[in-house]
């Protein structure tokens, strides 16, 4: 009989290797490899075997699918339901991640209150009491006659009771203090955190029933555990914020049944998080008035246009090798945008420090902030402030030309909607804005950085 060999797994990537390594070869990781047992591979003669017992798996043609029957438990948060693309789905698997303290169990807690009205809910906790959970409860002001706890970490007796009571939805908080007693290694371990998912995977398809996952994130920000945890499950959400602001940004990294452009933002007060509805004056919210280096930009989170406020601060250096700091913003996206305003505009920064800071705890990924971030930069450089009501989007090219961006109308609307009286964009984009009707609002076009300088500053 053949014995179970052994393998070390890395805890943060999943990289395997049969010999231990106090650096992980596959994301670099020191200490992060455990030992694992892997069972023996069925040799080839018994699957052969098996297979021909005559046992078939039922095949199903595509058309006779029907998907008029799925169906969504809408949360009660609609900034949650846009991030799942329209609610949980019956019989999905939802990974939520994020930072101690960001307000992962405090959102579960509160969409339990609207979900017990009609459905009833199971919520399993490995790191709290029954009594702790119902004072937290108590503060959110939840008091569903159909919501109930469980204070457990054994699976086996965790899927028992989900098997006997039929929950319509489940919470598990969290998936690294679960563990199957099966299993000779610690909860928390790779071998756990993988096996104990995978017994709620098919708790959840087998029954029917949705079940959303709390997980940890290591010290980058990634979730903890094998990188197949986030393979396995139909969803993965994570929550960002600076624990210093009270604003929360819920992003969807993955999502079988929706899109990942989405996101959500929340404010967390005394009682729990509350939905933004309206992120971009929130995000505008006590702008200064007459100081340079600030510029609002306009970014696409899915369908959502979002204005934020960039601000930059240019001084001369200290140091023999000037500072780059970038706060919300790709450090090398900074480099490259001061890079073309010293060559193709004729602004030295080499011998000052240059920093950025995005307002609000948001960062923005897009490449339509190019033009605000520059535009910022040569405010704070000339000491000569941008007008209040003036926004900037557009990317950068080497050359010093201002591309077209997508969503034009929309970031327009947004903009005007907002009190703006003049927008800066790339001049190929005018044709299709004016093609659009958009009053209320002056769109000025231009090629270069150097043309949108001169519109801005020098006017």
């Amino acid at each position: 009989m053949a014995k179970a060999r052994e393998l070390y797994v890395c805890r943060g990537c999943g990289y395997e290797t049969p010999k231990w390594y106090g650096k992980c070869p596959g994301c670099g990781g020191w200490n992060t490899l455990e030992q694992v047992e892997i069972a023996p591979a069925v040799p080839t003669n018994k699957k052969v075997v098996a297979a021909a017992n005559g046992e078939q798996a039922q095949l199903c043609p595509i058309r006779d699918v029907d998907v008029n029957d799925e169906i969504r438990f809408h949360t009660g948060v609609s900034e949650l339901d846009r991030v799942l693309g329209g609610g949980i789905v019956k019989g999905s698997v939802v990974l939520l991640g994020g930072d101690p303290g960001i307000g992962k169990s405090t959102l579960l807690l509160q969409i339990c209150q609207y979900l017990g009205r009609s459905l009833s809910i199971l919520y399993v906790s490995g790191e709290e009491s029954v009594r702790q959970i119902k004072l937290r409860a108590d503060r959110l002001k939840v008091d569903s006659e159909n919501l109930y706890l469980l204070a457990d970490t054994n699976v086996e007796r965790i899927a028992n009771t989900i098997l006997a009571k039929k929950p319509d939805l489940v919470m598990v908080d969290s998936i690294q203090t679960m563990n199957i007693q099966k299993l000779q290694s610690s909860p928390g371990s790779v071998m756990q955190v993988r096996e104990s998912t995978n017994a709620f995977l098919h708790l959840a398809k087998s029954e029917d029933i949705p079940v959303i996952i709390v997980g940890h994130v290591n010290k980058d920000g990634a979730i903890a555990g094998p990188k197949v945890l986030e393979h396995i499950v139909d969803a993965v959400l994570h929550f960002e914020g600076d624990r210093n602001q009270n604003f929360r940004i819920l992003r969807a990294v993955k999502n079988r049944f929706g899109s990942t452009n989405e996101i959500g933002v929340f404010e967390m007060l005394d009682g729990g998080l509350q939905e933004v509805q309206n992120p971009s004056m929130m995000l505008l919210d006590g702008r200064p008035e007459g100081a340079s280096g600030t510029c609002v930009a306009c970014i696409m989170e899915g369908t959502r246009p979002i204005l934020a406020e960039v601000q930059a601060l240019v001084c001369k250096t200290a140091y023999g090798m000037p500072r780059r700091t970038a706060t919300g913003f790709d450090y090398n996206r900074l480099a490259l945008i001061l890079a073309v305003l010293e060559k193709r505009c004729g602004y030295y920064f080499s011998s000052l420090d240059a920093y950025i800071n995005v307002v609000g705890g948001l960062r923005l990924d897009e490449p339509a902030a190019d033009l605000s971030i520059a535009l910022a930069l040569i405010s704070s450089l000339r000491d000569k402030p941008i007008s209040g009501t003036v926004l900037a989007f557009g990317e950068i090219g080497l050359a010093g030309e201002v591309r077209g961006v997508t969503n034009l109308i929309s970031r327009v609307k947004e903009a005007r909607r907002l009190g703006f009286d003049t927008c800066i964009v790339s001049k190929n984009a005018l044709r299709e804005l004016k093609s659009a009707g958009i009053d209320g609002i002056e769109l000025v076009g231009v090629s270069t950085v150097r043309e949108a300088v001169k519109k801005v500053l020098d006017n």
